[in-house]
């Protein structure tokens, strides 16, 4: 059974630092592309990093330099570290996965299996 369990998510303050974790529980995508999607109350989910095809990773402009996602194959575990946090960054963030590419992708559409989420505060 795939399940994608995040977690991680906390309130902190604005400068500060937090990692997020995502558990593939059913060991389903070791080799496929996965992502970490945020959506903010009243705004759409938008694409935050993908890591994809090896060791390739992708990020979205606002979180680039600051935002690494990385992952450990042996753990069946994405993670997303997150520095130098900005209340703007404040939002329920998700892990997604590919069922069957191993390429990059930002549209939450080509993700067919997604997480709970959990949420992230950052107060200023």
């Amino acid at each position: 059974q795939v399940q994608l369990v995040e977690s991680g998510g906390g309130l902190v303050q604005a400068g500060g630092s937090l990692r997020l974790s995502c558990v593939d529980s059913g060991r389903t995508f070791s080799n496929r592309a996965m992502a970490w999607f945020r959506q903010a109350p009243g705004k759409e989910r938008e694409f935050v990093a993908t890591s994809y095809s090896g060791d390739n990773t992708l990020y979205a402009d606002s979180v680039k330099d600051r935002f690494f996602i990385s992952r450990d194959k042996a753990k069946n575990t994405l993670y997303l570290l997150m520095n130098t946090l900005k209340p703007e960054d404040t939002a329920t963030y998700f892990c997604a996965a590919r069922s069957t590419s191993y390429w990059a992708s930002r549209v939450p559409f080509e993700f067919d299996y997604w997480g709970q989420g959990t949420q992230v505060t950052v107060s200023s």
